[in-house]
């Protein structure tokens, strides 16, 4: 109904958004077409009013959505609509005022500190298996840089300086942040793209790559942690961002300012950083009833 072919394009090389957020928008905003379109008769060139989103808003929560399911679908409406009021092809944006359900806060799951420290100490006879260490390297780096799986993913050989100690991140809407490593990582790597240059030769592309030489994809980075995470911790979710939300607590539970793990993250601003703190206040509480005469 609406013209996906524009706003994929603006998604895409405008916003700078990854393949996957792009894929997530259309699908949000076919879902919105074939809800108008099934439950409210409505054609491809009828106007959309405030009241139709509210519908659909209604729809989805009978159908046992999340609220944060139905804000990121309100959030894609948004973004469209706002771009055909740019475009001039509607007068107003009907999901402009509109505010999506309230998201109960929910602190984010972390591999505890002591887990990590333990789980990272590899053993020697690992050290020749490229597997083996590509894997680790793959664990080491989310953990160590807070990076995104999709910036792991792209990144090249001639983004580690070895000579400043950084990493260069290409991240949300193509912008790059310089993120300082520790020397064992570097080490790490070294060894790493010993073994893959012995196995595959000059690469001269992406660093990280598969058993086979390619590039890493998402699946391969999500099985890889979540084996890894299985085998040291006991916490319920394994995803890889579960190792930036590690990343970012513990640096928090260390005394790092909010802004400077802003700037590690990559966030545009500090909203989005500020929920580490509660993480490192439930653990001051935990402490202050264990340790304070009176705070039992």
């Amino acid at each position: 109904m609406r013209d996906h072919g524009r706003f994929r394009k603006y998604l895409q090389f405008e916003k700078g958004y990854s393949s996957h957020t792009v894929a997530a928008y259309l699908r949000d905003l076919r879902a919105f077409d074939t809800y108008t379109a099934s439950h409210l008769g409505m054609h491809a060139d009828d106007v959309v009013h405030h009241t139709h989103i509210r519908s659909w808003m209604v729809f989805l929560m009978k159908e046992g959505y999340q609220p944060r399911s139905i804000n990121r679908k309100l959030s894609t409406l948004k973004t469209y609509f706002k771009f055909a009021k740019k475009n001039g092809w509607i007068a107003t944006n009907p999901a402009g005022k509109i505010m999506g359900p309230k998201v109960p806060k929910r602190l984010p799951k972390v591999v505890r500190a002591e887990e990590m420290e333990l789980g990272l100490q590899m053993h020697e006879e690992d050290r020749d298996d490229f597997s083996k260490v590509r894997d680790y390297v793959i664990v080491l780096m989310l953990y160590q840089t807070g990076m995104r799986r999709s910036e792991l993913i792209q990144l090249m050989d001639t983004d580690i300086n070895r000579q400043r100690r950084e990493i260069k991140v290409l991240g949300k809407g193509n912008k790059e942040r310089m993120i300082p490593v520790e020397t064992s990582l570097l080490s790490w790597l070294d060894k790493y793209q010993g073994l893959r240059g012995r196995q595959f030769g000059e690469m001269g592309e992406r660093l990280l790559v598969t058993d086979r030489g390619r590039p890493l994809y998402p699946k391969f980075v999500y099985n890889c942690v979540s084996k890894w995470i299985q085998c040291h911790s006991t916490v319920d979710k394994r995803s890889p961002h579960i190792l930036r939300h590690s990343f970012a607590t513990h640096l928090s539970d260390n005394g790092a300012e909010l802004n400077a793990i802003k700037e590690l993250l990559g966030h545009a601003n500090l909203t989005a950083t500020q929920i580490y703190t509660h993480n490192s206040i439930s653990k001051l509480k935990e402490i202050y009833s264990k340790a304070h005469p009176k705070g039992a």
